[in-house]
């Protein structure tokens, strides 16, 4: 597989049931097999500013918009290689730049402002960003188990299947366990596929068999909602009492 920092590509979700996903796995055997990651626990920290003006107006459904996060695979420790990844969406095209460093390395250029020495575009691309988006911090952790593949004929088509899917807004850190409050209803699978060149013929086989369409879903935007709707009740109880 292509082993890429820059990537513009098509994504396309699914809430699925575990039948379908069983489906699906049977059916891929002979075109895909598991990438570089396989299964693994996927953590990612997403960065806001303090009115959470980035899911606010991504919540809108723009034709644009941005996100800004760190990802690990698996817990890291503070000097494991992790990813900080800027992504935009055009319309249905997303563009993702993403760049590796140590994870301590990561918090201390996101949180304190301390830029890594480094003579990168995307550095340049992220300091941009955070200029124009003042006060940004650490703002939503949130994990999944993820089984991912690729096609063994075009390594741009690749489909992850998402569980355990799990949020919180306390110890903001790549280094701690997953744990948190649920998004998916028991049962159901977050799948996604994403291509350069269109899903195959096969693919979309299979998805019209099965009655299997796309939908929209946000993990952040989710959790976000999850978060609001929880802080609102809250405040209700406290008038209330």
């Amino acid at each position: 597989m292509k082993n890429t920092n820059v990537f513009k590509r098509v994504e396309q979700k699914y809430l699925i049931t575990k039948q379908e996903q069983k489906i699906l796995l049977d059916a891929m055997k002979e075109h895909m097999q598991e990438d570089e990651h396989g299964r693994s626990t996927v953590i990612s920290i997403y960065f806001d500013t303090q009115s959470n003006l980035l899911i606010r107006r991504s919540m809108q459904k723009p034709a644009y918009k941005e996100k800004l996060r760190i990802r690990s695979y698996g817990i890291a420790t503070h000097d494991s290689k992790i990813f900080i990844e800027l992504k935009k969406k055009y319309k249905s095209v997303v563009y993702k730049r993403r760049i590796s460093m140590p994870e301590k390395e990561a918090m201390d250029y996101l949180i304190n402002g301390n830029r890594p020495d480094k003579n990168s575009q995307i550095l340049n691309e992220i300091d941009y960003f955070i200029k124009i988006n003042e006060g940004i911090t650490s703002k939503m952790y949130i994990s999944c188990d993820r089984e991912a593949y690729f096609d063994m004929e075009d390594d741009n088509f690749r489909i992850t299947f998402d569980t355990n899917i799990m949020w919180r807004q306390d110890k903001l850190s790549l280094c701690e366990c997953p744990y948190g409050t649920q998004i998916l209803k028991d049962g159901m699978v977050l799948m996604e596929m994403k291509s350069v060149n269109g899903l195959p013929l096969w693919m979309t086989d299979i998805l019209t068999k099965n009655h299997i369409y796309k939908t929209s879903f946000s993990k952040y935007g989710n959790a976000y909602k999850m978060a609001k709707e929880i802080k609102d009740m809250k405040i209700l109880i406290l008038k209330a009492s």
